[in-house]
């Protein structure tokens, strides 16, 4: 169990750190909440209590024998503050220490998270923009904005994240602080990225298909790294049924020959490409135009072709100086044979990097975590056992370090 520091400052988006707040303890971690005096106009000290179990820490007077500035930071294994207004990024880029959270700020050796939340004309203002530059500089994680409704009737960039999305990132830094280096540092900006992900279908008739198991989730969660790590990202996505990380733009597909067309497309001027999508490897070869019906025979045959070969088709025609990771669903008895196939396949296919899985079981499909082998030309690059958006951090590492190399 983890000891995660909330502070909450005087915005609307207050309301969004209650559903925070509760998804953190949900997920096994001690929360106490220091909220300002302007955050408690907007959620009363009785429902941080309420809710994260703990005090709440409100001023520096209260429980003074303690020391609450510094022993609220010394303890702390996270900071987040969400929302963070511009005048609390203002404050804690000049060091003031005028309130309880302001001196926390100033005593943590942690990692800290801070999430704005604004009106569009104050987080695009200089001031703000040379604020959150300096926090990233000095190592802070400074989360984008979503882009959406604001208070009123105005809309734009100074949405606060959604909790799930504060949630990833949180946790993500948490377990990995290096994550949280690469976020300050937004070591991807400038890169532009080519993401698949999903399951395709392949249509037997107007209302049937054969399909996989995929959900997509690690393809998201690439993609959304990567637009954390300020990378300019094309996502293109089989069949999603889940959102779009906020700053991705989408390419939605349905079969394996559309997945290939989109993903050529989107590759061509891409620094980085990943193949996490699941494309059929059969289709059949003349699907029904109307809905096959029920005739009394005992069932049905399908004949089926060999689809297109997407990553190898990628990796054939890889311009000079892009990387491009595929990757391998594999079963396997140990790891020992799931390196041998994982190999055989990174020849076979061409590209730089293979991320290797084993799905025996099905346990994989679906769920948040995975457990991985990064391996490359020259044998393994890393081993992950964490969450999806963990790994998926852990793969753009290895991209990156390829590209260096080249």
């Amino acid at each position: 169990m983890s000891r995660i520091l909330l502070g909450v400052t005087g915005g609307i988006a207050a309301y969004k750190s209650c559903l925070l707040l509760r998804r953190l303890r949900e997920a096994g971690h001690e929360v106490r909440v220091v909220p300002t005096e302007s955050a408690l106009r907007f959620v009363g000290a009785a429902t941080w209590a309420a809710l994260s179990g703990q005090p709440v820490a409100t001023d520096v007077w209260t429980d003074a024998e303690s020391v609450p500035h510094v022993r609220l930071g010394r303890e702390a294994d996270l900071v987040i503050v969400a929302p963070a207004t511009a005048d609390l990024l203002s404050r804690a880029a000049i060091g003031r220490a005028d309130d309880l959270l302001a001196n926390v700020l100033l005593t943590v050796t942690c990692p800290v998270v801070l999430v704005p939340a604004m009106h569009t004309e104050m987080w695009r203002n200089a001031a703000t923009c040379a604020n959150v530059a300096t926090l990233r500089e000095r190592g802070v994680v400074v989360m984008e904005p979503a882009t959406g409704r604001l208070t009123g009737a105005d809309s734009g960039p100074g949405r606060m994240p959604e909790p799930e999305d504060i949630e990833r990132v949180a946790l993500s830094v948490l377990a990995v602080p290096a994550i949280g280096r690469a976020l300050a540092d937004r070591d991807m900006a400038g890169l532009r990225v080519a993401v698949s992900a999903g399951g395709t279908h392949e249509a037997i008739d107007p209302v049937r298909y054969v399909g996989n198991a995929s959900s997509g989730l690690m393809g998201l969660a690439l993609a959304r790294a990567a637009a954390q790590r300020g990378a300019d990202v094309t996502l293109v996505g089989a069949n999603l049924s889940l959102p779009v990380p906020a700053a991705v733009s989408c390419v939605p597909v349905t079969s394996t020959a559309e997945l290939a067309d989109a993903m050529m497309t989107a590759s061509t001027d891409a620094d980085l490409v990943v193949m996490a999508a699941a494309p059929a490897d059969f289709t059949p070869v003349a699907p029904a135009a109307s809905k096959i019906k029920k005739d009394g025979a005992a069932g049905l045959v399908v004949e089926f072709v060999q689809t297109t070969d997407v990553l190898a088709q990628l990796a054939a025609r890889r311009p000079a100086g892009q990387v491009i990771v595929g990757f391998a669903a594999e079963t396997a008895g140990d790891e020992t044979e799931l390196l041998t196939l994982g190999q055989a396949k990174l020849a076979r296919k061409g590209c730089q990097l293979l991320v290797l899985n084993d799905v025996s079981g099905g346990g994989v499909f679906g769920a948040p975590d995975d457990r991985v082998v990064i391996i490359g030309a020259d044998g393994v690059r890393a081993r992950v056992d964490a969450s999806k958006d963990v790994v998926a951090h852990a793969v753009w590492d290895a991209a990156l370090g390829e590209r260096k190399s080249a």
